[in-house]
């Protein structure tokens, strides 16, 4: 078979038949073999049609990683259902929007989340409730993944849906991305390339299940002989010590993941651990070279979207600070502001092009506006900048939407952010733009301390006044403990206060008497 006609299914029903000892990943330590998924999934998707679903019907899925997680998962995709993964910490308009967006027809919540889903509002009184864990509402989970039924169906075909992924709505609306089968296959495949994973690997998974980023490497040990150790979440500061305690080979970063890895306290567990390679996307140039050398890994950058199968790019071996060049299955070009070709070495929107159909998604459920404007001629316009170089690798600068015009100059966030976080007093930032007295907008930077560290504002503004351009360096620096963030650890910047009065003002300061 070719990737064109068979998605993922068909690999782990074939290998749970063969090898059904054969270990999947572990838990807290414990091993769940492709035996347990194989029969937990089938009773689990029996119990379903059970409940009156139909294949095809939206499930709503609000689960933490756990090993009842990859049951439900593989029995929603075994039974042609549409897994809709929501964000745990997901709660009131935003949930309420979601779960009748996607038009659910059941819900599979944690018990501790079923508080939050009766209080969102949402329109879900006759929709069946499984539980994992003990609650007051709905119906156990435990019971239909142990009840030993049998299911027999074929594969759902490879351009059928998957599930509906929702985009963390960090501006607007959540979109939701229509994912088929195939692109998850897809996911999997280049997950393979960006990491040069091979038989024998351990790659552990922080990132939720619910997000793209830990939903593609459910596919992996399907291609490959290797083995998913799945935590509950990130944790910095236990990081290295759960890498070593799963003799982890390949660690996952998105966001500011290796920054804040590279400013914790040095350790003999920084190079006391058997990873070989940190892969992802998102890791600045700067400190790609610093991390190589401190943790003893390689880096392999990558970038993409989940309306592109999760990965369209991968440095496996070209300059750092490069994402790469496109999976076999993409093409990839730079257009300007009126879809001109942008010449090598300058700025434009990244679009992709694939020559397998079905790679690229379908649209947007229920969003023929959003649809229309992402997919234009057959090509997916990712709203990214990029720049290509002589050789074909690819640059990525940030997306376009998520500038600041300022004293006549678009000012990218990402170029702003990416030379704050080199402060040695600095753990993580995020750039917004916030209303001007006068003119356009001015630029208000709020930065999260490195523990312990002692950072005050005039002097981050001065260290940075000396790296950036005038119209470049914040007006105001905000101080915060943290940040809340996306299931990919990517800051929420709409929840980020643009308010002038509960922050530090550089020209404010400088107008004192005495200042300068």
């Amino acid at each position: 078979m070719t990737l064109s006609d068979e998605g993922f299914l068909e690999l782990f029903l074939a290998r749970a038949a063969a090898e059904p000892e054969a270990v999947y990943g572990r838990f807290d330590g414990a091993p769940i073999t492709f035996g347990e998924l194989d029969r937990r999934s089938a009773a689990l998707a029996a119990g379903l049609f059970g409940l009156g679903l139909s294949c095809g019907d939206h499930v709503a899925v609000m689960l933490a990683n756990s090993r009842d997680a990859l049951a439900v998962l593989f029995a929603l995709a075994r039974a042609g259902l549409v897994w809709v993964p929501v964000n745990v910490r997901q709660r009131g308009e935003g949930l309420r929007y979601i779960l009748e967006h996607c038009r659910a027809r059941a819900l599979i919540a944690e018990a501790e989340v079923v508080p939050t889903i009766r209080d969102c509002g949402a329109a879900l009184a006759d929709l069946p409730l499984l539980v994992r864990g003990a609650a007051e509402a709905g119906r156990p989970l435990a019971p239909l993944l142990d009840s030993g039924a049998g299911f027999e169906a074929a594969a759902p075909a490879a351009t059928s849906p998957c599930c509906i992924m929702y985009t963390s709505g960090t501006t607007g609306r959540p979109k939701g991305v229509v994912v088929s089968h195939l692109m998850m296959r897809l996911a999997g495949e280049a997950v393979v390339r960006v990491s040069a994973a091979r038989d024998g690997d351990v790659f552990l998974v922080w990132e939720p299940l619910y997000h793209i980023g830990g939903a593609q490497l459910l596919v992996l040990p399907l291609l490959r002989r290797v083995v998913l150790a799945l935590v509950e979440r990130f944790s910095a500061s236990r990081f290295w010590q759960q890498v070593r305690d799963y003799d982890a080979t390949h660690i996952h970063y998105l966001g500011g993941i290796l920054q804040i890895l590279l400013k914790q306290p040095e350790s003999t567990l920084d190079r006391g651990h058997p990873v070989r390679i940190a892969w992802g996307g998102g890791c600045p140039s700067e400190i790609w070279q610093a991390f190589e050398r401190r943790f003893g890994v390689e880096v392999r950058e990558c970038y993409g979207m989940t309306e592109a199968s999760s990965i369209t790019t991968c440095n496996d071996g070209g300059p750092v600070g490069s994402v790469g060049r496109p999976m076999p299955w993409f093409s990839v070009a730079l257009e300007g502001p009126e879809g001109e070709a942008v010449p090598t070495g300058q700025r434009g929107e990244i679009v992709v092009r694939t020559s397998l159909p079905g790679a690229l998604f379908p649209g947007y459920f229920d969003n023929p506006e959003a649809s229309a404007k992402a997919l234009r001629g057959g090509r997916l316009h990712t709203g990214d900048v990029g720049s290509l170089d002589a050789a074909g690798n690819l640059y990525f600068h940030g997306r376009r939407t998520d500038n600041v015009r300022c004293r006549g100059e678009n000012v990218s966030a990402w170029e702003v952010e990416h030379v704050a976080v080199l402060h040695e007093a600095v753990e993580d930032c995020a750039m917004v733009g916030v209303a001007a007295e006068i003119g356009e907008q001015d630029i208000k930077l709020f930065v999260k301390p490195k523990p312990g560290a002692t950072l005050e504002p005039a002097a981050l503004s001065a260290w940075l006044g000396e790296r950036l351009a005038p119209y470049q360096n914040p007006r105001y620096i905000a101080l915060v403990e943290d940040f809340e963030r996306t299931p990919s650890q990517r800051i929420m910047k709409h929840r980020l206060s643009t308010a002038q009065d509960d922050c530090w003002d550089r020209l404010a300061a400088a107008a004192r008497p005495g200042a300068g």
